[in-house]
Protein backbone atom coordinates (compact mmCIF):
# COMPACT_ATOMS: atom_id res chain seq x y z
CA UNK A 1 0.00 0.00 0.00
CA UNK A 2 1.45 3.54 -0.62
CA UNK A 3 1.05 6.64 1.15
CA UNK A 4 -1.39 7.57 -0.94
CA UNK A 5 -3.72 4.93 -0.72
CA UNK A 6 -2.89 4.97 3.06
CA UNK A 7 -4.50 8.49 3.42
CA UNK A 8 -7.67 7.90 0.98
CA UNK A 9 -9.54 6.18 3.95
CA UNK A 10 -10.67 9.05 5.15
CA UNK A 11 -12.53 10.08 2.62
CA UNK A 12 -13.56 6.49 2.14
CA UNK A 13 -14.72 6.25 4.98
CA UNK A 14 -16.67 9.11 4.87
CA UNK A 15 -18.57 7.81 1.70
CA UNK A 16 -19.27 4.83 2.97
CA UNK A 17 -20.66 6.17 6.50
CA UNK A 18 -21.27 9.56 6.66
CA UNK A 19 -19.74 12.50 8.54
CA UNK A 20 -20.98 14.10 11.78
CA UNK A 21 -22.50 17.68 11.09
CA UNK A 22 -20.52 21.31 12.46
CA UNK A 23 -22.44 21.61 15.87
CA UNK A 24 -23.98 17.98 16.14
CA UNK A 25 -21.17 16.76 17.81
CA UNK A 26 -22.77 16.59 21.12
CA UNK A 27 -25.04 14.13 19.76
CA UNK A 28 -22.06 11.63 19.22
CA UNK A 29 -20.22 12.80 23.20
CA UNK A 30 -20.85 8.84 24.06
CA UNK A 31 -18.36 7.85 21.64
CA UNK A 32 -16.40 10.97 21.32
CA UNK A 33 -15.56 11.28 24.88
CA UNK A 34 -14.54 7.87 25.80
CA UNK A 35 -11.93 8.27 23.00
CA UNK A 36 -11.07 11.96 23.19
CA UNK A 37 -10.26 10.90 26.92
CA UNK A 38 -7.78 7.32 25.99
CA UNK A 39 -6.19 10.25 23.53
CA UNK A 40 -5.55 12.50 25.84
CA UNK A 41 -4.04 10.23 28.25
CA UNK A 42 -2.12 8.64 26.44
CA UNK A 43 -0.65 11.75 24.82
CA UNK A 44 -0.46 12.59 28.44
CA UNK A 45 2.12 9.64 29.23
CA UNK A 46 4.01 9.69 25.75
CA UNK A 47 4.00 13.29 24.71
CA UNK A 48 5.37 11.68 21.14
CA UNK A 49 2.38 10.81 20.19
CA UNK A 50 1.19 13.56 19.67
CA UNK A 51 -1.09 15.36 17.11
CA UNK A 52 0.72 15.04 14.09
CA UNK A 53 1.01 11.13 15.10
CA UNK A 54 -3.05 11.18 16.06
CA UNK A 55 -3.77 11.68 12.31
CA UNK A 56 -2.29 8.49 11.28
CA UNK A 57 -3.51 6.66 14.32
CA UNK A 58 -7.11 7.39 13.11
CA UNK A 59 -6.13 6.14 9.48
CA UNK A 60 -5.16 3.15 11.16
CA UNK A 61 -7.89 2.59 13.25
CA UNK A 62 -9.88 2.90 10.31
CA UNK A 63 -8.30 0.32 8.48
CA UNK A 64 -8.44 -1.78 11.47
CA UNK A 65 -12.52 -1.34 11.32
CA UNK A 66 -12.34 -1.90 7.78
CA UNK A 67 -10.56 -5.12 8.29
CA UNK A 68 -12.89 -6.51 10.92
CA UNK A 69 -16.35 -5.66 9.26
CA UNK A 70 -15.01 -6.93 5.67
CA UNK A 71 -12.79 -10.04 6.67
CA UNK A 72 -9.89 -8.95 5.52
CA UNK A 73 -5.97 -8.77 6.15
CA UNK A 74 -4.87 -4.74 5.37
CA UNK A 75 -0.90 -4.75 5.72
CA UNK A 76 -0.55 -1.50 7.87
CA UNK A 77 2.85 -1.95 9.17
CA UNK A 78 5.04 -0.21 6.78
CA UNK A 79 2.49 3.01 8.52
CA UNK A 80 2.45 1.72 12.34
CA UNK A 81 5.07 3.28 14.76
CA UNK A 82 5.74 3.26 18.30
CA UNK A 83 3.71 6.74 18.34
CA UNK A 84 0.56 6.17 16.53
CA UNK A 85 0.45 2.72 17.73
CA UNK A 86 -0.09 4.07 21.10
CA UNK A 87 -3.16 6.38 19.95
CA UNK A 88 -4.46 3.50 17.85
CA UNK A 89 -4.56 1.46 20.61
CA UNK A 90 -6.19 4.08 22.53
CA UNK A 91 -8.83 4.55 19.97
CA UNK A 92 -9.29 0.91 19.50
CA UNK A 93 -9.62 0.61 23.68
CA UNK A 94 -13.27 2.73 23.33
CA UNK A 95 -15.03 0.62 20.98
CA UNK A 96 -13.35 -2.18 19.70
CA UNK A 97 -14.24 -5.89 20.90
CA UNK A 98 -11.58 -7.42 19.30
CA UNK A 99 -9.01 -5.06 21.17
CA UNK A 100 -10.91 -4.58 24.51
CA UNK A 101 -12.24 -7.84 26.33
CA UNK A 102 -14.66 -6.21 28.15
CA UNK A 103 -15.91 -4.62 25.14
CA UNK A 104 -16.45 -8.13 23.48
CA UNK A 105 -17.77 -9.36 26.80
CA UNK A 106 -20.71 -6.50 26.78
CA UNK A 107 -21.45 -7.01 23.14
CA UNK A 108 -21.67 -10.87 23.43
CA UNK A 109 -22.02 -12.38 25.86
CA UNK A 110 -24.38 -9.53 27.85
CA UNK A 111 -26.41 -8.23 24.36
CA UNK A 112 -25.80 -11.53 22.56
CA UNK A 113 -24.76 -9.97 19.75
CA UNK A 114 -22.88 -11.81 16.72
CA UNK A 115 -19.87 -10.35 16.46
CA UNK A 116 -18.84 -12.91 13.79
CA UNK A 117 -21.48 -11.23 11.09
CA UNK A 118 -20.10 -9.21 8.94
CA UNK A 119 -23.30 -7.00 8.32
CA UNK A 120 -23.63 -6.68 12.30
CA UNK A 121 -19.80 -5.34 12.55
CA UNK A 122 -20.59 -3.20 9.50
CA UNK A 123 -23.10 -1.12 11.88
CA UNK A 124 -21.21 -1.71 14.78
CA UNK A 125 -18.78 0.46 13.82
CA UNK A 126 -20.58 2.72 12.09
CA UNK A 127 -20.62 5.09 15.47
CA UNK A 128 -16.97 4.88 16.13
CA UNK A 129 -15.79 5.62 12.07
CA UNK A 130 -18.14 8.68 12.34
CA UNK A 131 -16.52 9.99 15.90
CA UNK A 132 -12.73 9.15 14.54
CA UNK A 133 -13.49 11.13 11.14
CA UNK A 134 -14.84 13.84 13.40
CA UNK A 135 -11.56 13.91 15.61
CA UNK A 136 -9.18 13.43 12.17
CA UNK A 137 -11.11 17.26 11.06
CA UNK A 138 -10.61 18.70 14.73
CA UNK A 139 -6.79 17.17 14.65
CA UNK A 140 -6.47 19.17 11.21
CA UNK A 141 -8.20 22.42 12.43
CA UNK A 142 -6.24 22.74 15.80
CA UNK A 143 -2.91 21.66 13.89
CA UNK A 144 -3.28 24.64 11.77
CA UNK A 145 -4.14 27.04 14.53
CA UNK A 146 -2.27 26.15 16.83
CA UNK A 147 0.86 23.95 15.44
CA UNK A 148 2.23 20.37 15.99
CA UNK A 149 0.50 19.70 19.13
CA UNK A 150 -2.43 21.94 18.11
CA UNK A 151 -5.16 18.95 18.57
CA UNK A 152 -3.72 17.80 22.13
CA UNK A 153 -3.44 21.57 23.38
CA UNK A 154 -7.32 21.88 22.64
CA UNK A 155 -8.52 19.32 24.29
CA UNK A 156 -6.53 19.34 27.05
CA UNK A 157 -7.82 22.93 27.57
CA UNK A 158 -11.64 22.29 26.95
CA UNK A 159 -11.75 18.73 28.59
CA UNK A 160 -8.32 18.09 30.77
CA UNK A 161 -9.29 18.94 34.06
CA UNK A 162 -11.99 16.09 33.39
CA UNK A 163 -9.53 13.23 32.07
CA UNK A 164 -8.38 11.62 35.26
CA UNK A 165 -6.28 8.88 36.03
CA UNK A 166 -4.61 6.23 33.21
CA UNK A 167 -7.20 3.58 32.82
CA UNK A 168 -8.31 4.06 29.07
CA UNK A 169 -12.03 4.50 28.69
CA UNK A 170 -14.65 2.76 26.59
CA UNK A 171 -18.34 2.81 25.48
CA UNK A 172 -20.75 0.41 23.65
CA UNK A 173 -23.02 2.11 20.99
CA UNK A 174 -25.56 -0.98 20.32
CA UNK A 175 -26.57 -0.02 16.69
CA UNK A 176 -30.22 -0.68 15.78
CA UNK A 177 -29.20 -3.35 12.94
CA UNK A 178 -32.23 -3.60 10.10
CA UNK A 179 -32.89 -6.90 9.03
CA UNK A 180 -31.82 -7.76 5.27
Amino acid sequence: MQKYQFEKIYSQMEKEFGKIRSGSENDHSVMLFPMESNLLKTHRKYPSSNSRRLREAIALALFDAKARYTSTEIPLDNFRNEDNAKLEHALLMAFDPFTNEDIRTALVKQLDMDITDLTVLHEYYREAIICMLRIKESVDTWEKRMGANGYFDFVENTIGSQITGEDMNFTVVVPEISEA
